[in-house]
């Protein structure tokens, strides 16, 4: 198969140029089905940890979703402010804060989760199934590489 790309073949023989191009296309349609829904860049993230985890301190929180400390305040803030989360003072620890998802939360997470569905949907339209769970497995080994090896 031919590529339609104008690059060149040098390029386009890349998997890093390949990945590259492909997280453009794939940032922009995320940020567009974000917006459609009311949400912001880590909603998904915040809100599907909670979800999966249940309660966590603000620094677990931003560690289990790569999120830096400098911001995971402000994220857990705006989530706070639409109901989407509460943050309680951790009785055990009350120099820490604990974040529990809410019902509201709750439904934020599965208007996401639709949303992002379609992304992936359209992003992989040429892909069969089979091929897409293929690729997914395939770009998640190469991450858990990097990730053990430090980056």
């Amino acid at each position: 198969m031919k590529a339609i790309s104008h690059a060149p073949a040098r390029l386009q023989a890349t998997p890093s140029w390949l990945v590259t191009q492909i997280a453009t296309h794939a940032a922009r349609l995320v940020s567009q089905a974000l917006t459609s829904v009311d949400a912001r860049r880590y909603d998904f993230a915040l809100l599907a940890s909670l979800d999966e985890f249940g309660p966590l301190s603000q620094a677990e929180l931003g560690r289990r979703c790569g999120i830096d400390r400098s911001y995971i305040v402000e994220a857990v803030n705006e989530l706070a402010g639409g109901g989407l989360v509460v943050r309680d003072v951790d009785t055990a620890d009350r120099r820490r804060n604990t974040i529990t998802i809410t019902e509201a939360g709750v439904r934020q997470l599965k208007r996401i989760e639709h949303a992002l569905a379609e992304v992936q949907d359209s992003l992989l339209t040429p892909l069969a199934p089979a091929e897409r769970k293929q690729l997914t497995a395939l770009l998640q080994r190469v991450l858990d590489h990097r990730l053990s090896n430090g980056g």
